[in-house]
């Protein structure tokens, strides 16, 4: 059998589903779009799995899932261990969105990573505290800051809607996937001028373990005739 993870809700699955469609490859699911089991019409050995695209991840890299789409982005947060039993197959040009920085309107006197090390160091010396930067990407917030001599804060994970946290005190600063910005400045948030973590987009991907199994190129060119 081949396992191929799709996510479950939004433009995501939509976008991918389209891939499908326009490859004549006909979804089916007993109980409909809410189903998240189906297969594949005419392949009897390809189960199908709607899954969040963290998920579908995660099971690439243990190898339960044979073939997977999502995001660049969940793909560079998970361990390293994971990204090494993982191989991208396609980059697509959908899906687009970065990583940013982002901070309050009224910080009017931090630009660049440059001026948010001197405030982070201003926290810590006056206030004995640490500079809170809230995010769903730990990983990828926590290396780039280091990367940059940022190393006075401390990550709070967001599990709800990122940029309300510098406004409810739960902290001053966030990182936070965006497309258009346009949820930030609704937000009163603004990104650093060289605050850009990572640039994402949609991919299909394959389990490491999965390159030398039976039929899982034949289903991945049938995929990319037409994108």
């Amino acid at each position: 059998m081949i396992n191929i993870g799709i996510p479950s809700k939004g433009r995501l699955r939509k976008d991918i589903l389209k891939i499908f469609s326009k490859n004549n490859l006909k979804l089916k699911s007993e109980r409909g779009e809410r189903d998240l089991l189906g297969s594949l019409k005419g392949y009897k050995n390809i189960n199908i799995t709607y899954l969040h695209a963290r998920e579908i991840v995660e099971r690439l890299g243990d190898g339960t899932l044979d073939i997977g789409f999502s995001g660049f982005d969940l793909l560079k947060e998970s361990t390293i261990n994971v990204q090494k039993k993982i191989i991208v197959k396609k980059k697509y040009t959908f899906g687009k969105a970065n990583l940013v920085i982002a901070i309050p309107d009224d910080w009017i006197d931090v630009q660049t990573i440059a001026d948010l090390e001197e405030i982070a160091f201003e926290f810590k010396e006056k206030k004995k505290t640490r500079l809170r930067v809230a995010t769903k990407y730990p990983n990828l917030t926590t290396n780039f800051m280091f990367e940059r001599g940022v190393t006075q804060f401390k990550i709070v994970k967001s599990l709800g809607a990122t940029e309300i946290y510098p406004f409810t005190s739960s902290s001053e600063i966030i990182t936070d996937i965006t497309s258009t910005g346009e949820t930030l400045r609704a937000n009163n948030l603004r990104i650093l001028k060289d605050g850009v973590i990572l640039k994402s987009q949609a991919c299909l991907m394959i389990s490491q373990k999965s390159q030398k199994k039976k039929g899982v190129f034949n289903i991945i060119n049938k995929l990319n005739k037409i994108v």
